[in-house]
C-alpha cells in the first residue's frame, strides 16, 4: 500500500517509523522522505495503516495499492456515496493474478445485524442504489451470487472486510456497481433493502499516481484530504 505522508524533517519521519514498527501484520515498511512517501507491504485493511499514520499528526493520503510484488493486473476503487447519507466507505480491489482478487473495505454508518456487499450490473447511481440493476453475473458463487463478502455489524456501526476471491475479476467490474444489502444471504426482491452503493472505477497501483498538485485548479493533495474530512 503506498501512502502520501507529509515529512518535513528528519524527525517526522522518525515519527512515521515508531508508528509503524513492531506491528503485527506488517512485513515491510519503505519510507521516503523527500518524495513524502511511505510504502507498506502488509495483511491488514488499508483503514488500519492509515489511521496507525494519522495518529503521528502528519496529513496522509492513499495513492496506490498493489499486490505483494507490484505486478497487479488492475486495481479499482468503489466510493459509498448514494443511498442512505448516513452510511460512508471506500471499497478496494486489487487482481493479484489471473485467479485471486483481493477485496477489502470500511463501511461505517451501517445499522446493526447482517448485511450483504454484492456487485450490480449497472453503474447508474441517478436513482440511488435502485438504479444499479440486478446483481451482476453468476461468478460461480451459485446460491451466493455475486456476493462479495457478508458483514456482521456491531453497535458502532462500522463493517471492515479484507478477503481474497477467485471469481471477481476487476477488468469485469470496473463501471458497475457495488451496493450494501440489508439483510443475510440476500433475496433481491426488494430494492428498499439497498442501504448504500457507489460506482467502481479504476484505481492507481502502487508508483502510478505521483501527482500531488492538480493542475487545473492547483489543489494539493493535502488540500483534497482535509476537504475530504470535513465532507465525510
Amino acid at each position: 500500500i503506498e501512502f502520501a505522508v507529509q515529512m518535513v524533517c528528519g524527525d517526522c519521519e522518525q515519527r512515521v517509523k515508531k508508528a509503524l514498527d513492531n506491528v503485527e501484520g506488517i512485513n515491510n515498511v519503505t519510507i521516503n522522505r523527500d518524495q513524502e512517501q511511505v510504502i507498506v507491504e502488509t495483511t491488514l485493511p488499508s483503514s488500519h495503516i492509515q489511521a496507525l499514520l494519522e495518529k503521528t499528526g502528519k496529513k496522509v493520503a492513499l495513492t496506490g495499492q498493489s499486490a505483494g510484488d507490484s505486478n497487479h493486473l488492475g486495481a479499482a476503487v468503489v466510493i459509498l456515496e448514494a443511498g442512505n447519507s448516513l452510511i460512508k466507505g471506500v471499497v478496494r480491489f486489487i487482481q493479484s493474478d489471473q485467479n485471486k482478487c483481493i477485496i477489502e473495505g470500511t463501511i461505517d454508518g451501517l445499522p446493526e445485524g447482517h448485511h450483504s456487499v454484492c456487485i450490480h450490473q449497472y453503474g447508474d447511481i441517478s436513482l440511488g442504489c435502485k438504479s444499479c440493476g440486478p446483481v451482476f453475473g453468476n461468478l460461480g458463487l451459485k446460491e451466493k451470487v455475486s456476493i462479495v463478502t457478508e458483514l456482521k455489524v456491531g453497535e458502532l456501526g462500522r463493517g471492515e472486510f479484507r478477503i481474497e476471491n477467485k471469481d471477481v475479476k476487476v477488468w469485469d467490474i470496473i463501471g458497475r456497481s457495488l451496493v450494501v444489502h440489508q439483510g443475510k444471504y440476500f433475496l433481491d426482491t426488494d430494492t428498499d433493502k439497498r442501504l448504500s452503493c457507489g460506482i467502481i472505477a479504476r484505481s492507481a497501483g502502487i508508483f502510478e499516481n505521483s501527482k500531488k498538485i492538480c493542475t487545473c485548479d492547483g489543489t494539493t493533495i493535502w488540500d483534497e484530504t482535509e476537504k475530504a474530512k470535513k465532507t465525510s
